[in-house]
């Protein structure tokens, strides 16, 4: 599944195609079919001398989709499997922490992957010149309402129910890459109870 930029916002994030690049290593962070862009990347020329210098962290998709047999086939350096990204977390922020230069990050799969990996990048202080991204998969969103800020994981309607505070939300196009999540605004605010029915928008 692709996404289309059509009438969206600057603040959207864009996103390109995995493409091999020299460096002193390869850090891939993917989940669902991230693994994909990962295969594809490795099946094309230029980058099978890569693999005694990359590492893989990988997370099923949020629909179920878990390709990590097919990702250790590969014969990367490290593998490593994790359930989803804040169990990865830890283990990724130290690895931003002590990348050398010359490290390239290649990111794929969801939005609420990316978006969250690149954050935690960034903050370690990896150049955005060596990260990549590709989206793939699942478009389901990672949103915070922006009225008690708690963040619900894995949207896929519009409006929904606040895992946090319960309210009823439209969720914007507007995304912050600071919380690595798009925004949720109270859609009946003004007229309690008077709530549009629930569209699947994203899957």
């Amino acid at each position: 599944m692709s996404l289309s930029y059509e009438g969206t916002i600057p603040s959207r994030p864009r996103y390109g195609q995995l493409t091999p690049r020299p460096g002193s290593g390869h850090l891939f962070v993917a989940d669902g079919e991230g693994a994909d862009a990962i295969l594809a990347l490795f099946a094309g020329p230029g980058a099978k001398g890569m693999l005694a210098t990359t590492q893989i962290v990988y997370m099923p998709g949020p629909t179920g989709t878990d390709k990590s047999a097919e990702l250790e086939k590969l014969g990367a350096d490290i593998f490593f499997r994790a359930p989803d990204y804040s169990t990865a977390q830890p283990r990724l922020k130290r690895l931003f922490g002590s990348a050398h230069m010359g490290l390239q990050l290649y990111l794929t799969g969801t939005e609420g992957l990316i978006g969250q990996a690149q954050r935690d990048a960034i903050e370690a202080g990896l150049p955005h010149t060596a990260m990549q991204t590709e989206h793939r998969g699942s478009t389901v969103r990672r949103v915070q309402c922006v009225h008690c800020k708690g963040i619900t994981e894995n949207v896929r309607t519009d409006p929904f129910v606040c895992s946090h505070c319960g309210l009823n939300l439209f969720v914007r196009d507007h995304y912050s890459r600071r919380l690595a999540a798009f925004q949720g605004v109270n859609i009946d605010a003004e007229d309690p109870g008077q709530v549009p029915p629930q569209v699947e928008r994203f899957a």
